[in-house]
């Protein structure tokens, strides 16, 4: 047919055209109809396109293939093939640094996922690996759409398949608005970072009719894997939020800490807190009795630019911080022991949040600083059985595996194994200071007494007296704050009141750090 025979109402000219693109255009960025807006509005959810626009600078999103549909038959699908098929895909800029962004649609098939759908994401993420920029996924949808079987299973593979490979070459975040169940919360858990809202987000591999009729417990969404959950107890959730544009408005500032890739360094911001800025402080925060308790997250505070920094899994394994932070504008990784729960000792979920987080730090060229206060290990039956050997050991690797730069700082106990896994100089930590309040030992002295002097204080007159004068003794003859100095083991002994100024002048010293690792395919880390 030429254009001469085309049908009435038909536009023939390229005006005519442009108007009918327009038109077109509009109806895709409208959606379904206004009355899936509403629905969507009144679960207290936003659409996906004011999520995107929450989430990314003013008038930077270009959307890639707003005008895909599906091709499916059969159940009714033929009939009904809405624009963008239920999924937004695009790039934009947050604080004008390229971000690549795909979001759920609920509004159109719940947000399911079919072919198309899946087709457009992997040509989002195939585009984010090759030009080296983060990836923001936000998912608010109903698994696979079952009425295209098998071929909407195959879409999540290619999902799986490309977080994979993006692992450690880009950072991936994932933010949970909606359900995700099934295979397709494996999605974020192979992601850097998920963030979730409460009340309105829920991962899951089996919901809770499936948990009923297999197990017999009865459970609500949110109390099987809603935010708090997540946050809490599992471990799956890094970040939890009561609405969600405080959820994306965070999405945004971890992004300002994070580089676009693997072969960046993460952004430099200017600092008003001056290098050489005191601390006494911490010399009243910090107790010299190893036995009280205080919060390392104050010390934190006081020694990063303004007191600012972004706390990660903050509400899971909370006797160990990781948290992301600026020093004199560089970001830094920070993992700290937290004296306040569980004394701050090591266990398995604590090993395990802090392997991982020092993983991402090393993968996007993050320093890392190690602040010291472990009494140990966590000892019990449940530990050993639950594998702390195995999940002590994921730390250990991370650490020795790492190449950027890292220092370690020692303020309080540092007894034992624990020591030594959480980045001594003998497993390669660059500098390694202490406060003249430190205590490195094999363990604490009345333990070490009770075993080196067994047989002196069962036979002294006074076993308690002699018990006494023995755990003197230990710590005069090893557990001076001076003893690991002088032995080469801390590189100096500091004011804990310059505890910044050193550490920022000692990262700068190591920013031209070069390490490279054996050739291999990869390591083995413990799992």
């Amino acid at each position: 047919m030429t254009v001469l025979d085309e049908a009435p109402g038909e536009p023939t000219d390229a005006r005519g055209r442009v108007a009918e693109l327009h038109e077109i255009r509009a109806q895709a960025v409208a959606g379904p109809s206004e009355k899936a807006t509403k629905a969507q509005h009144a679960k207290g959810k936003l659409t996906a396109r004011e999520r995107i626009e929450l989430l990314l600078d003013p008038d930077s999103f270009r959307e890639v293939e707003q005008l895909r549909r599906h091709r499916a038959t059969g159940f009714g699908l033929e009939a009904k093939k809405p624009y963008t098929d239920g999924v937004i895909t695009g790039w934009g800029t947050v604080e004008g640094r390229t971000v690549f962004v795909y979001a759920h649609d609920f509004r159109i098939f719940g947000g399911a996922l079919g072919e198309a759908h899946a087709t457009k994401i992997h040509k989002i993420m195939d585009m984010a690996i090759a030009a080296g920029a983060p990836l923001v996924s936000l998912n608010d949808g109903a698994g696979a759409r079952i009425q295209e079987g098998v071929s909407a299973l195959a879409g999540y593979g290619g999902i799986f398949q490309r977080n994979t490979r993006a692992s450690g070459v880009i950072p991936q975040i994932s933010v949970m608005l909606g359900p995700c169940a099934g295979g397709a919360a494996y999605s974020p858990a192979l992601t850097d970072f998920v963030f979730m809202v409460r009340e309105t987000s829920q991962m899951f591999i089996t919901g809770p009719d499936v948990v009923k009729a297999v197990t017999g417990e009865e459970i609500t969404q949110n109390g099987l894997g809603g935010a708090d959950v997540h946050a809490e107890t599992s471990g799956v959730c890094h970040f939890a939020y009561d609405d969600e544009e405080t959820c994306i408005a965070e999405v945004r500032y971890l992004l300002s800490l994070l580089p676009q890739n693997n072969r960046e360094n993460p952004p430099r911001a200017e600092s008003g807190d001056a290098v050489d800025r005191r601390s006494d402080v911490l010399l009243d925060l910090v107790p010299a009795d190893g036995n009280r308790p205080y919060d390392m997250a104050k010390v934190i505070e006081e020694i990063v630019d303004d007191g600012d920094c972004l706390e990660v899994h903050e509400r899971w394994a909370r006797n160990i911080i990781c948290a992301l932070g600026r020093m004199d504008g560089q970001v830094v990784g920070i993992v700290a022991n937290q004296p306040q729960v569980l004394a701050g000792v090591l266990d398995i979920e604590a090993s395990e949040k802090a392997a991982r987080f020092v993983q991402m730090c090393d993968a996007f060229n993050i320093p890392i600083v190690t602040l010291l206060d472990v009494p140990g290990f966590l000892p019990g039956v449940d530990q050993e059985h639950g594998g702390i050997i195995r999940h002590g050991a994921k730390l250990l690797y991370a650490y020795c595996n790492a190449t950027v730069p890292r220092i370690s700082l020692i303020l309080r106990k540092a007894y034992g194994g624990a020591y030594i896994v959480m980045d001594s100089q003998s497993i390669g930590a660059d500098l390694t200071y202490a406060w003249p309040t430190n205590e490195i030992a094999v363990m604490g002295a009345e333990g070490a007494a009770n075993v080196i002097f067994r047989r002196q204080i069962a036979e002294a007159e006074d076993p308690e007296a002699m018990r006494t004068r023995m755990v003197k003794e230990y710590k005069s003859e090893l557990m001076h704050p001076y003893y690991a100095a002088e032995r080469g083991l801390v590189d100096d002994v500091i004011d804990p009141a310059e505890t910044r100024e050193v550490l920022i002048k000692s990262l700068a010293m190591l920013q031209t750090k070069h390490a490279d690792l054996p050739s291999r395919k990869h390591g083995n880390p413990p799992q």
